[in-house]
């Protein structure tokens, strides 16, 4: 048998095993961008979840650390109820189907985000983020970094020429300043409506805390700037909303950090909404090189149907700030003409 076999076999004995049901199947549920994925099993009227995190790749101890950090400051993660480390098998709680995208829309989007953001500041003010990795220079221009490798070089073959690169490297400086000035506090770093779920009281939380959202993908948490989740969550890579409203929800937080404490009062409405766009860029810009990463080297064409949104973000954000102008047609130059969800041979 191939790795991949053998691993579906060590996962099905593992979780017969642990409940106890020889005759126990299971279906995946859901599956990452990296290497750890999700299987639904039923067993005594029961749905149940086992993560498979090989910890070759995905070592779980972090998800299980910062897991239990979470659920104790009252967040909704799911509960885990057995666990291999070594063979990296965890069962956990379903938290069930209902993701916030499908649900998302006219009318909902303003519950099932101010439940989102309920949890944000819930996070951002309780989550111990000392011990956490930070989110510090070489993290931020790391992340840019991956654009032009991959987004320009690969997918569009275009090397920037010297006078390309000191744009580059300019805008760059100027989005790595913007995340650095702003305070740090516990970051998700993947706050959006894919690992955000709408629970049901049907699964016997106890800890006083959220019931809903239930929160998932919180391993790679750093130590980070304040507006970092919160431009995940409201300039999602998965859907887009006028940028009136997205701003009314922005000033909205802005007012319940500065009454918690988290920024003081000199940060105005303007100087706020900077930080939350230009560390939304930082994101995009990231994720506009990860997108095409996922599909050259690891063959998963299917964040590409994204890229158009993530790339809009980009430029519209970047021709809002004249230091940014002339990286935003840099872009534009390159990518004219080209069909950016076009699947190129890997």
């Amino acid at each position: 048998m191939d790795s991949i076999q053998d691993r579906a076999v060590a996962r099905l004995a593992w979780a017969r095993s642990i409940l106890g049901d020889p005759a126990l199947t299971l279906a995946s549920a859901s599956a990452d961008a990296s290497f750890r994925s999700y299987w639904r099993t039923q067993h005594q009227g029961r749905s149940w979840v086992v993560m498979d995190s090989p910890p070759a790749q995905e070592d779980p101890r972090p998800w299980l650390a910062i897991g239990a950090q979470l659920a104790a400051v009252g967040l909704h993660v799911p509960a885990v109820y057995a666990h291999d480390l070594e063979q990296g098998f965890l069962l956990i709680e379903d938290l069930g189907t209902q993701l916030y995208l499908p649900a998302l829309n006219e009318d909902t989007a303003d519950a099932l985000y101010g439940d989102a953001m309920d949890a944000l500041l819930r996070m951002q003010t309780r989550m111990d983020y000392s011990g956490l990795p930070p989110f510090d220079h070489a993290v931020l221009t790391s992340g840019l970094e991956v654009m032009p490798e991959w987004f320009l070089g690969r997918h569009l073959a275009h090397t920037p020429d010297c006078g390309e690169w000191d744009v580059l490297e300019a805008a760059f400086a100027v989005i790595t300043r913007n995340a650095l000035e702003q305070p740090r506090c516990f970051v998700h770093r993947d706050f959006h409506s894919r690992n955000l779920l709408i629970v049901n009281n049907n699964s016997g939380i106890t800890a006083p805390g959220l019931l809903s959202p239930g929160i998932i993908d919180f391993q790679g948490a750093l130590a980070g700037p304040v507006t970092y989740d919160l431009a995940s969550l409201l300039r999602d890579a998965y859907i887009a909303w006028p940028r009136e409203r997205v701003e009314g929800w922005v000033e909205s937080y802005r007012q319940r950090l500065h009454g918690a404490g988290l920024i003081g009062g000199e940060i105005d409405r303007e100087h706020f909404l900077r930080w939350f766009d230009l560390t939304g860029l930082h994101r995009h810009i990231r994720v506009l090189g990860q997108f095409y990463r996922l599909w050259y080297r690891d063959g998963k064409p299917g964040y590409l149907a994204d890229v158009p949104r993530v790339y809009h973000y980009v430029i519209s954000v970047a021709r809002s700030y004249p230091e940014l102008a002339d990286f935003a047609a840099l872009l534009e130059r390159q990518t004219q003409g080209h069909d950016l969800t076009r699947v190129v041979a890997a």
